[in-house]
């Protein structure tokens, strides 16, 4: 026996307070990008979730579908509960005794025991979703076509069981070979669930994971409305009035029900981060990280572990970023963006490159320091919802976890105001990332975007003039420069990325009354606190007629109303530049 701090590892699981750690290998291995539960345990350390089986159980459901953030352990928890649930299938890779990776886990113990009885006792179907991303609707069947195929010929045994008819054996051949038509191929999912019932004489468990991967594909690709329709006929068949099955769990990112897959099935629970039931299931909890820390042998680096990647709200528990953590301690605890180097970003990444001048305030204002904005959640939204519906932006990067908030309670009403806000460090870099992304294109690249950077710490005015003036010549796809608004976003957004300066935030008062825009250095004795206020003048208005009295206005007034105030500046004191636009035209004032 090994006693750590306050901790204690026996037999192969490290036990502290609440929270158990598996690693029977004993090895202190951390499993990146390991969703193999079988595999995690017997090789590396795994922070015990099994309670969702227990969860799964008790709940009574026929369907569920657990909705949260890419890499937060959905795909390692369903492979949790096919290696706990499956009878063992001989023509699968994972041998029929897994009894020894359960053993110290919560859920063989849990109430005297009593969930022992459901080990291995259904037959399961299991799917995953994740690489069906095709770029057409045919790849999409062809490869559907192919996954339905291979978990046919898992449990190949059927083609000669003597419990089916000729008949039953026949279809089933067919689809294994992954030769057949669409029609067949929406019957699989409940021919396969009714076959192993009868072979068994038990009910079938289904498992599909990441289910929404293919219908974000679809949306991004042109084919949604097609493979929404397949899905929605593939699923209602089998999980809905289907006497073989005993219950599924589904896992995705996004809700996507409304009017859509999942309106024929009334007997769905859905569970996202917003309820309380399994809250503690998914992601890591202040305990479990705090557990995981001490086994792997550091608390030194704890503040700035819980600075990037806490910050989450599940239901009524605190969650970390499980993949972030482990990535970050399996290397050597150094802090860095995990979670958005996994994969694509494309649902941030879309609503920020589409997002109207309203969007973009509020973006603009969530990344200052305690920013918040109020919105009601919709999380029945569907892809679509986000070229019609503004609001949906927010519910669709809140399931994705751009987003999180404190304000859970009554999970399913839409009109709830919540205070939503960026959870962590990480995800707030990520959105930096992708502003800076969309405004390096508006300005013609990262060089141009530099080149206006400099002119504005140097105090350049004609420099920053001439580059102001080029991006609002270039940059008519991006924005409606018809309001001063228009031109306090574009600036707000150009200058995210200032090397040497925080985030610009915009109109807090300061002085005598409210800047535009203010840029504080990291380093004031080196570099000038940056004062930026825009004037605005309709085309043929008296005004657009003099843009320099404007201009020369403007910096008189930020001078005046000692707008630099707000900045601890230091020896290198403050930049202060007026600016005054109309149409494609601007002239920078500076002093």
């Amino acid at each position: 026996m090994d006693k750590g701090t306050h901790g204690i590892y026996e037999n192969g699981i490290f036990r502290k307070g609440n929270v158990r750690i598996s690693d029977l290998a004993c090895r202190k291995v951390l499993p990146v990008g390991n969703s193999s539960f079988t595999s995690v345990v017997e090789n590396a350390v795994f922070v015990d979730k099994s309670m969702l089986i227990a969860d799964v159980l008790d709940s009574g459901s026929v369907a569920m579908l657990f909705c949260r953030p890419r890499r937060f352990g959905k795909s390692l928890n369903l492979s949790m509960l096919q290696r706990f649930f499956e009878i063992p299938s001989p023509n699968d890779f994972v041998g029929a005794d897994t009894k020894p990776l359960f053993c110290g886990l919560a859920i063989w113990d849990a109430e005297g025991g009593r969930y022992r009885e459901y080990y291995q006792a259904y037959p399961v179907i299991r799917f995953s979703f994740n690489n069906l991303k095709s770029l057409d609707w045919e790849g999409f069947l062809s490869g559907i076509a192919a996954s339905i195929a291979a978990e046919y010929r898992r449990h190949g045994y059927l083609a000669e069981s003597d419990r089916l008819s000729d008949i039953d054996q026949g279809l089933f051949a067919r689809i294994a070979t992954g030769e057949t038509d669409q029609g067949s191929l929406v019957q699989s999912l409940l021919l396969l669930s009714t076959l192993l019932a009868r072979h068994y004489g038990r009910r079938s468990v289904v498992l599909i994971d990441e289910y929404d991967a293919p219908v974000m594909a679809g949306h991004s690709y042109g084919y949604y409305d097609e493979v929404v329709a397949f899905l929605k006929a593939w699923l209602t068949g089998a999980l809905k009035d289907n006497e073989a099955l005993a219950f599924a769990v589904l896992t995705g990112v996004q809700r996507i029900s409304r009017e859509s897959i999942f309106s024929d099935l009334n007997n769905l629970v859905v569970n996202t981060s917003l309820n309380v039931d399994s809250d503690e299931r998914y992601g890591f909890t202040k305990d479990e990280v705090d557990a995981l820390a001490e086994y792997c042998g550091t608390t030194s680096c704890m503040d700035d572990v819980q600075a990037w990647y806490d910050g989450y709200r599940f239901g009524k528990v605190d969650v970390y970023n499980p993949w972030s953590v482990v990535s970050c301690f399996s290397q050597g605890y150094q802090t860095d963006v995990y979670w958005g180097n996994t994969s694509s970003n494309s649902v941030i990444g879309e609503v920020v490159r589409n997002a109207s001048e309203d969007v973009l305030a509020e973006l603009f204002s969530l990344l200052e320091q305690g920013g918040t904005i109020a919105s009601p959640l919709d999380l029945r939204v569907v892809f679509p919802d986000l070229g019609v519906r503004e609001e949906a932006v927010w519910s669709m990067l809140y399931l994705a976890g751009y987003l999180t908030t404190d304000d859970t309670e009554f999970p399913n009403d839409t009109d709830v105001m919540r205070l939503l806000r960026i959870p962590n460090l990480e995800v707030a870099k990520l959105f930096r990332s992708e502003i800076l992304q969309r405004f390096s294109e508006a300005a013609g690249g990262r060089d141009r975007l530099s080149a206006l950077h400099r002119a504005l710490i140097c105090g350049e005015a004609q420099a920053v003039q001439e580059e102001l003036t080029r991006i609002m010549l270039s940059s008519a796809s991006f924005f409606d420069l018809t309001r001063e608004n228009s031109y306090h976003m574009l600036m707000l957004g150009l200058l995210f990325g200032l090397r040497g300066y925080a985030d610009p935030v915009s109109n807090r008062e300061a002085g005598r009354g409210r800047f535009d825009i203010l840029l504080t250095p990291c380093e004031p004795d080196r570099d000038p606190a940056i004062v930026i206020e825009l004037k605005y003048a309709a085309p043929d208005t008296p005004g657009a007629a003099d843009l320099a009295a404007l201009a020369t206005a403007a910096l008189t007034q930020a001078i005046d109303r000692a707008y630099g105030a707000a900045s601890a500046h230091g020896a290198a004191g403050v930049q202060y530049f007026g600016v005054a636009a109309s149409g494609k035209n601007v002239v920078v004032a500076c002093a």
